[in-house]
C-alpha cells in the first residue's frame, strides 16, 4: 500500500476514535509521521508505557502543531510564554474567565467579541482611560455599570 494513504488511513482512524469514543486502541511509536516522532521525541521512551487517549491525543495535537503556518506557532509559542510567566492566582483567573465564557450562549459570545473588538479598536489613551475608570469603581459600582451595559444591550436587540 503506498505509505501516504497508510498514513492518510491512520490519521482517519485516530480521528474516528477521537470523535466516536471508541475503546482506545494502543499507538505504536513507529505509527507515527518522522515529523511527529520529531516533535514528540520527548516522550519516545515513555511512549508505550502513557495511556492510549494520551498518545492520541499527542498524536494529534503533534499533526495540528505541524499542520500550522509558521506564524500561527509562533503566536501559541508566545501565548505560552505568557502562561508561563503567570502566578498560579492569575492563571486561575483566567481559567475562571474561561469557564465563564463558555458558559455564554452563542449570541452572548459574539456581543463579547463585537464588545472587546470595538474597545480594541479605541485609542490607547481611551482604553487606559476607560480601565482606570473601571478600576476606581467600587464593586458594587461596576455591578450596576455592569447591569446598565447588559440592559442597554438588550434594548438594542
Amino acid at each position: 500500500m503506498n505509505h501516504r494513504i497508510e498514513q492518510m488511513l491512520k490519521r482517519g482512524l485516530l480521528v474516528m476514535l477521537l470523535l466516536f469514543a471508541t475503546p482506545a486502541v494502543a499507538l505504536e511509536w513507529e505509527d507515527l509521521s518522522d515529523a511527529q516522532q520529531r516533535l514528540l521525541s520527548d516522550y519516545e521512551a515513555e511512549w508505550q508505557a502513557l495511556p492510549e487517549t494520551r498518545q492520541l491525543r499527542l498524536a494529534l495535537g503533534a499533526e495540528r502543531w505541524l499542520a500550522m503556518p509558521s506564524e500561527q506557532r509562533q503566536q501559541f509559542r508566545e501565548r505560552y510564554q505568557r502562561w508561563q510567566s503567570l502566578s498560579p492566582r492569575e492563571r486561575d483567573r483566567l481559567l475562571d474567565r474561561l469557564r465563564l465564557y463558555r458558559e455564554l450562549s452563542p449570541d452572548q459570545r459574539l456581543r463579547m467579541r463585537d464588545n472587546l473588538r470595538r474597545f480594541r479598536d479605541l485609542p490607547p489613551e481611551r482604553r487606559m482611560e476607560l480601565r482606570e475608570r473601571f478600576q476606581r469603581l467600587s464593586p458594587a459600582e461596576r455591578a450596576r455599570a455592569l447591569e446598565r451595559l447588559k440592559e442597554r444591550q438588550r434594548r438594542k436587540r
